[in-house]
């Protein structure tokens, strides 16, 4: 009977055209309505099962693991700060709306013409929302592999890219200046290991209050990851 079953999916998936987006990502959809479903946005469809953000948050875990996977390959020695560093840059908004426009993702989304996408902040929202809703349906279409093709294809062989253009520091000494509050101070909470292989843990304190600690083996990756901490704990769209 399985044999049957995927004869027939087979069959059914010659007989199907494939569209530009599958040519383009190098994968035909056996279910077409995973990929419609994808690129939906709620304001065309309300239902759950109808528009991009369940997929969304599916592609957003797959993209996770994916990326998670790669980093202890590259970094095998690397440390949790230097890994979860290394991570948020790739799976940060604006990286992944660079990747959507580089698939030209936006010309295949369905959405209310009252939402305005010239607006940056919203087009870039949607770019990057359309490739981990594409991924999520690529997930659940055909497993996880033509998902960590894809993420190889374009993520990972674009991280040099976010990896030099993060400096999540910067970013929430920004963020203060915007909000009109205190500038952030990063203070060495703990430092323990070895002479040859310290660990340093750096809290971010913002007026009065302290955020969470960021680790790493030497003081400016840990003060990175903590700035990169206290910018998600502040809600900051960075």
């Amino acid at each position: 009977m399985k044999f049957f079953f995927k004869l027939k999916r087979y069959l059914r998936n010659i007989k199907s055209p494939t569209t530009r987006l599958e040519r383009k990502i190098n994968y035909k959809f056996y279910k077409k309505n995973y990929l419609t479903q994808a690129f939906t946005h709620k304001s065309l469809d309300s239902s759950p099962r109808a528009n991009y953000e369940r997929l969304e948050f599916l592609g957003d875990a797959v993209i996770d693991i994916i990326v998670s996977r790669e980093l202890m390959r590259e970094f095998p020695e690397g440390d949790e700060g230097l890994l979860t560093q290394k991570r948020a840059a790739l799976v940060q908004k604006p990286f992944l709306a660079s990747i959507g426009y580089l698939l030209n993702l936006m010309n295949y989304l369905k959405i209310e013409k009252s939402v305005d996408l010239k607006i940056q902040k919203i087009s870039e929202k949607q770019s990057a929302n359309l490739f981990e809703a594409l991924i999520g349906s690529m997930y659940l279409d055909g497993g996880i592999e033509p998902c960590r093709k894809l993420i190889l294809d374009t993520i990972w062989e674009h991280r040099e890219e976010a990896w030099k253009s993060t400096n999540y520091k910067g970013k929430l000494i920004e963020y203060c200046h915007s909000l009109e509050i205190e500038s952030p101070i990063f203070i060495v909470k703990n430092i323990t290991g070895p002479e040859h292989q310290r660990i340093f843990e750096i809290v971010v304190k913002i007026g009065s209050k302290s955020y969470s600690s960021g680790v790493g083996t030497n003081k400016k990756t840990a003060e990175q990851t903590a700035a990169q901490l206290a910018l998600e704990e502040l809600g900051a769209n960075y």
